[in-house]
């Protein structure tokens, strides 16, 4: 089937364009390599990576050919194994971390980066875990050491764009551990960022919002930093005296900072951050969808035919959780 049949897909010929350099097409569908599962896509979240790689933020290392079909996070059913594929079989439902290709009715992904998919999670569900969700999991676990198990000393953490995908998954993650979370978002998204466990919400075009500081007066121990443009000067005096921000959006201007307060042994530190998809913990986080300990809150659902309005909302920077697209 793999060599002969045809698919819908989506994707760009260029850098730039945005929203009108997306193209539909006709193209085969993808053939596994050994190591690799065919799925039918059930469902893909876009991401603002996916936009930001075809404005040219990683040019000209990503992507590494034309045309491209954006997308990582992807849910559906195997229905091809390479044939090295150990753990998988044909009608297995999963969630997959991939290197695009996700706007598009199948693909590929790596077994080692696929994980079951119980019946409990949807598709849309399980598509908006890997990006977003990886890198709440990996900034609090990796970064800060928080213990998703509650144990260890309480931490006081603030995350920012808490309404944003990343957040949303953070503040969710962070209370699973021992931890007392303020969280910065729009004023219409107070209650749900509240529901989700945050202990305390600021709006962040209030005074006391733009300068994240906690109602309670705590300092931070850490900061899950999910915008850009925040100078170093608003996060240093909220931060306790060993207080570290995480930028999961690193600009020239975070690395140099980064690097000063290295040179000048500051105990106060700005820390870049790059999720690293591993299989193992993505496992985890379906599992605790699964038991009802993490919700994927979901924007908006597409379909594949109207990809461009799923593009549109991510660029717009107003989508309050994730955007899903439905071939």
């Amino acid at each position: 089937m793999a060599g002969k049949a045809v698919m819908h897909a989506v994707q760009y010929d260029s850098y730039g364009g945005g929203v009108a350099g997306l193209k539909h097409v006709e193209v085969p569908v993808p053939t596994p390599n050994k190591d690799e599962v065919l799925l039918k896509v059930e469902a893909a979240s876009i991401n603002p990576i996916d936009w930001k790689l075809q404005k040219g933020i990683l040019r000209p290392f990503l992507p590494r050919k034309f045309p491209f079909i954006p997308a990582s996070d992807v849910a559906g059913e195997i229905i091809g194994l390479g044939s090295e594929v150990k753990n998988f079989k044909v009608g297995d439902k999963v969630v997959a971390v991939l290197s695009g290709g996700g706007l598009a009715e199948f693909a590929v992904a790596k077994e080692s980066l696929t994980v079951a998919r119980p019946q409990e999670v949807s598709a849309a569900e399980g598509a908006g875990i890997p990006c977003a969700g990886l890198s709440a999991h990996q900034a609090l676990t990796q970064s800060l050491g928080v213990k998703l198990d509650g144990s260890g000393r309480q931490k006081n953490i603030l995350i920012t764009a808490a309404s944003g995908a990343v957040g949303l998954y953070a503040v969710q993650l962070a209370k699973l551990g021992n931890t007392h979370v303020t969280a910065t978002c729009g004023a219409r998204n107070i209650e749900l960022v509240r529901s989700l466990g945050a202990d305390e919400v600021l709006d962040y075009k209030t005074p006391d919002g733009a300068a994240l500081k906690s109602p309670s007066g705590r300092k931070y121990d850490a900061v899950i930093n999910c915008v850009t443009g925040v100078p170093w000067s608003t996060f240093e005096p909220n931060l306790g005296t060993t207080g570290k921000v995480i930028d999961l959006n690193p600009s020239p201007s975070v690395l140099l900072t980064f690097a000063w307060k290295k040179l000048t042994f500051s105990k106060k530190q700005l820390v870049p951050f790059s999720m690293s998809p591993k299989g193992e913990n993505l496992d985890f986080l379906v599992k605790l969808v699964k038991e009802g300990k993490l919700k994927t809150v979901i924007d908006s659902k597409h379909s594949l035919s109207k990809a461009e309005d799923a593009w549109a909302k991510s660029i717009s920077g107003r989508a309050t959780g994730k955007i899903i697209v439905e071939p």
